[in-house]
């Protein structure tokens, strides 16, 4: 280290014109005897620095060592090396610069014109509070809650900006078993032909769904008139004391009752509820699910081990049936519009995807807001809506409604609703009706006349075109 300071000052010096005509005696006694220390191995460790530490040399980047132009090198494809033109004739360089350049076809098939027009696939980014964590688990609820998306107004309004052309990803933050999906997977078309009968009748009378809507639901009511309302009915079943009301937004369907705290309590979706349908809400789920569920509690067959070992049949489609007759019950032209739609869509949306079967409604029902409804039912339960699927609970309305029409002038609806939630098959049974418990049973007031009851089914059978040879298929 001190030889390497003491040349350099050396040098140093020499540049300055301070040594010139070579070094005196002294000077190379000096570089001599240092010389020798640093050639003596024990010396030149006792002549060290402890916090000197050696310099790395810098390396140089290599200057344009072989550089070519750019004109003189090509690019090839991946994984190839690159070579020099020179070797090439103009011929060939130019077959190779016109290989990089794609030509586009002149005409675009069908097939590819619809896929340029459909979006690319994204991937899926969800909001923060839909990302389910790892160590989460989805909770076990209710059937009906647990198939409610949990964004469905952010994939609605995706769908309505691409123009219809695109295939919601509805997420779910409760789980349903396999096994208890699997039961409405399967729809049936055995009643299709009746649910075009019945929407071709209410297009045939007015013209457009939309002018159905209008003159068969009346004016749009307000929260407070929808209060009102309800009020109302309930003072008139006696009911103030055991039914509370919640007004919501964000319900799928019109109105369901559900119990909160003990109470029971009717849920209706405020949004452009339309009078004569608000009246036909309450006859539905007030007058016919509440007090038939009131009923059920004086019976033995309120245990479902009573109900196993008598052999009764399943409580649908009976109960959404007679629910979905008193829903138009006392209406001019009592169509049973919404019944047959739901059948209809619910078993094209088992063939179809969400975009598909949206278009397919077309030719019933042009509001896309209302046709966004119906399908968003059909294709619940469902996250990938690109593939055919379907929740097919929605098929009872008529199903229940064509059962019954069929035997409203035999069947005994009274004894119907008195027995709570059974089947019409077991209304006649024996067993059961040996059993029953018709004491503080209840009926809803649109039914004390029977006369007048029967008389307003005549004419649902009779608006809807559904003759006696029609509703020969219902069994």
């Amino acid at each position: 280290m001190f030889y390497r300071r003491y040349r350099h000052s050396i040098s140093n010096m020499e540049r300055a014109g301070h040594i010139t005509g070579g070094l005196n005696g002294s000077a190379k006694c000096v570089t001599l005897v240092t010389v020798e220390t640093l050639n003596n191995k024990d010396q030149s460790q006792s002549l060290s620095f402890p916090n000197d530490k050696p310099r790395k040399k810098k390396k140089k980047k290599s200057t344009s060592k072989h550089r070519k132009s750019l004109s003189e090198v090509i690019t090839v494809p991946h994984g190839s090396m690159l070579r020099d033109t020179s070797s090439l004739s103009d011929s060939d360089v130019k077959k190779k610069e016109d290989s990089k350049v794609k030509k586009l076809p002149n005409i675009l098939s069908p097939g590819r014109l619809e896929e340029l027009a459909t979006p690319p696939p994204r991937q899926l980014s969800l909001p923060v509070h839909l990302v389910m964590k790892s160590n989460e688990k989805k909770k076990k609820l209710p059937l009906l809650a647990a198939i409610k998306p949990e964004n469905e107004k952010s994939e609605k309004e995706r769908f309505m900006r691409a123009n219809f052309n695109y295939n919601p990803y509805f997420v779910y933050r409760g789980c349903v078993d396999d096994d208890v999906m699997d039961k409405f997977r399967d729809p049936s078309d055995k009643y299709i032909p009746h649910a075009i009968l019945i929407m071709e009748k209410a297009i045939s009378y007015f013209g457009t769904y939309e002018t159905f809507e209008e003159v068969t639901g009346g004016r749009i009511l307000s929260k407070s008139q929808i209060y009102s309302l309800v009020k109302k009915y309930l003072k008139n079943e006696e009911l103030e004391d055991e039914v509370t009301l919640n007004l919501s937004e964000d319900m799928l369907s019109r109105g369901s009752m559900t119990r909160s705290k003990g109470k029971a309590m009717l849920n209706v979706r405020c949004v452009n509820l339309r009078e004569c349908w608000a009246e036909g809400l309450l006859r539905h789920e007030l007058g016919t699910h509440y007090l038939r569920s009131c009923n059920t509690r004086y019976q033995p067959w309120h245990s479902w081990r009573v109900r196993r070992d008598l052999g009764m049949g399943p409580i649908n489609p009976t109960e959404e049936g007679l629910a979905s007759l008193h829903s138009v019950l006392f209406r001019d032209r009592p169509y049973l519009w919404r019944a047959a739609l739901l059948y209809y869509t619910t078993f094209m949306a088992s063939r179809l995807s969400f975009k598909e079967l949206f278009m397919d409604i077309e030719k019933f029902v042009y509001n896309p807001n209302v046709r966004w409804d119906y399908c968003l039912r059909a294709k619940r339960g469902q996250e990938d809506t690109s593939r055919p699927g379907c929740f097919c609970k929605d098929q009872v309305y008529l199903d229940g409604a064509l059962q019954l029409l069929k035997r409203r002038r035999v069947l005994d609806f009274h004894l119907l609703v008195r027995l709570g939630k059974i089947s019409y098959e077991d209304v006649d049974r024996e067993c059961v009706t040996e059993i029953a418990q018709l004491e503080n049973t209840r009926i809803p007031w649109f039914m004390n006349d029977l006369t007048i009851y029967r008389r307003q089914l005549d004419h649902i059978a009779y608006t809807n075109g559904l003759t006696d040879d029609v509703l020969s298929s219902a069994e």
